[in-house]
């Protein structure tokens, strides 16, 4: 059976789940576009070297995670661990920079790296990022901040997320990120023995990341030495935090607060949530103004974040197990056609089916074949609002008519088939019953 299961961190993606994904990504893609954002497609397999250059060759993601081959031609490739390295590239490739203004791209796909699988990470994962490049200032930080709480609230969890915000300085002034490092390794240096073996491999080689380690972070965090970013990057961080205030966008300073990627400066932030665990991150991104200079292209402010798709939805539902916005069958649950009698009531059925659905209707059925008590479960178990039911009375009439029965009220009329469209459109818009 082994032949027959999916790769250990991969997996089928099947109804209902298949259909809350769906109906997350109808809700971002609503969402950022209400912002001015508009969708790229990456493709899903990239030249290696592209995710070492930005990502950075000592994180996490490029020493262990990520999954690399070579094709016939010897060519090292990666399939895609992250969004933002691609979208840089896509903007570079296709000009973006000529159209004039600001880019502002999201995007939509699976991501793959190799960690160990546990609830809400899996070696396929899907992403929902935005990219923001060539807008410098601290209102672009805001807008991506805004654009993510607004898709946040739209998944049901509005108020039930905490918002972080800290600042990692620049590279380009010397007093800034580069004082600080220097501080910090010294700092570590003195207490190498005691930090896991993770850690002393990144003390040379990224300390930062020090600081996000589960096990020597927190124990460390008492007693490092304070970070002073320059005047510049303090200035702009902190028009980001009035801006957000303006808004009326609450948020606490987490100075403790990093991210795994070299590229990132001055604003990075993360939105948390419960219901996920002790790692209850479930979004965050930040300013990365050196990324594009970086990858050959020209000096290019630039802000962005990606969420993950999977983590959401259980988050989502931990705050809302009925959420009504993403949960869902095989087909959006409106109407359900049944039919009991012989094969004008089939005939007239089916029509109906055809009929509801032109006219733009949730409509399932088809179980002709099942007895009409296993059609009325089937038609509970999809959590349909109407049931239409056709005997062999009522296609023997003229014109045919049917039983419209309302599933939650259980109240049930005679329609003419002929009117069913237009009657089910009226009950489906109309605000359902409460018990």
């Amino acid at each position: 059976m082994a032949e027959t299961q999916p790769v250990r961190g991969f997996r089928d993606l099947v109804v209902p789940e298949s259909s809350r994904t769906a109906a997350l990504e109808a809700h971002a893609r609503a969402t950022l576009g209400r912002y001015g954002f508009g969708e790229v497609r990456l493709p899903t397999l990239e030249n290696a070297e592209l995710f070492v250059k930005s990502t950075g060759e000592n994180t996490d993601i490029v020493e262990k995670e990520m999954f690399r081959l070579s094709d016939q031609g010897g060519r090292s490739l990666a399939l895609r661990p992250e969004g933002t390295p691609g979208a840089v590239r896509a903007y570079l490739d296709n000009n973006l920079r000529q159209l004039g203004g600001p880019a502002k791209l999201f995007y939509v796909g699976s991501m793959f790296r190799a960690e160990r699988p546990q609830k809400g990470r899996y070696r396929e994962f899907e992403q929902i990022g935005v990219e923001t490049l060539g807008n410098p200032h601290p209102a672009a930080d805001v807008e991506s901040i805004l654009a993510l709480r607004a898709l946040l609230d739209a998944a049901g969890l509005s108020g039930r997320t905490r918002l972080k915000l800290n600042n990692l300085g620049c590279l380009t002034q010397a007093e800034c990120r580069p004082r600080y490092r220097s501080e910090l390794v010294s700092f570590l240096e003195a207490r190498k023995d005691s930090l896991c073996e993770t850690c002393k491999g990144r003390l040379g080689k990224n300390p930062l990341r020090i600081l996000d380690c589960k096990g020597d972070g927190p124990r460390l965090r008492p007693d490092l030495p304070p970070f002073k970013p320059c005047a510049a990057c303090s200035g702009h961080v902190e028009q980001v935090a009035t801006l957000l205030a303006v808004t009326g966008v609450d948020h606490v300073r987490d100075p403790h607060l990093v991210r795994g990627l070299d590229y990132y400066n001055r604003t990075v932030f993360e939105f948390a949530a419960d219901g996920l665990g002790s790692q209850d991150a479930l979004a965050g991104g930040g300013r990365y103004d050196g990324l594009v200079e970086q990858m050959g292209g020209p000096s290019t402010p630039a802000v962005g974040w990606a969420l993950g798709v999977e983590r959401l939805l259980i988050a989502a539902e931990a705050a809302d197990p009925a959420l009504a916005a993403l949960s869902g069958h095989g087909a959006a649950a409106g109407v359900f056609v049944a039919v009991q009698g012989g094969a004008a009531a089939v005939t007239e059925g089916t029509r109906a089916l055809e009929d509801l659905r032109r006219f733009g209707l949730p409509a399932s059925g088809g179980l002709f074949a099942s007895s009409l008590k296993a059609q009325m479960k089937e038609a509970g178990r999809q959590g349909a609002r109407l049931c239409v039911i056709i005997g062999d009375a009522e296609a023997a009439k003229s014109p045919p008519t049917c039983q419209l029965k309302d599933m939650e009220g259980g109240s049930q009329a005679e329609v003419l088939l002929q009117d069913l469209r237009d009657a089910a459109g009226k009950r489906l818009s109309e605000e359902h019953p409460r018990a």
